[in-house]
């Protein structure tokens, strides 16, 4: 029994390593032969694509109020119907 769990793994790691052969292989050898995708050269205007959208930079202040009304009902101790309707009502507060 002591020796099953060794030879296990000795099989998997071979597995492993014999499968990343056959997948070197099947991509066309080394990965030196491999071309890289074609893309376009990054211009200056997609750089500076501009600030973000205001949904984008309103998440994090949303996840920080809920997390904050979240802790609020919980020293409450409100529990199931009225826990969600407290985090409701107080997410819909500014």
């Amino acid at each position: 029994m002591r020796a099953f769990l060794p030879a296990i793994l000795a099989c998997l790691a071979l597995a492993s390593v014999l499968s990343g052969w056959l997948i070197a292989a099947a991509a066309g050898g080394s990965t030196d032969k491999i071309a890289a995708p074609a893309s376009a050269p990054v211009t200056a205007a997609q750089k500076s694509a501009g600030p973000a959208s205001p949904v984008d930079n309103d998440a994090p202040a949303r996840h920080a109020r809920r997390t904050a009304c979240l802790k609020e009902a919980k020293a409450r101790k409100l529990v199931g119907a009225r826990r969600t309707a407290y985090v409701k009502d107080c997410m819909g507060a500014p």
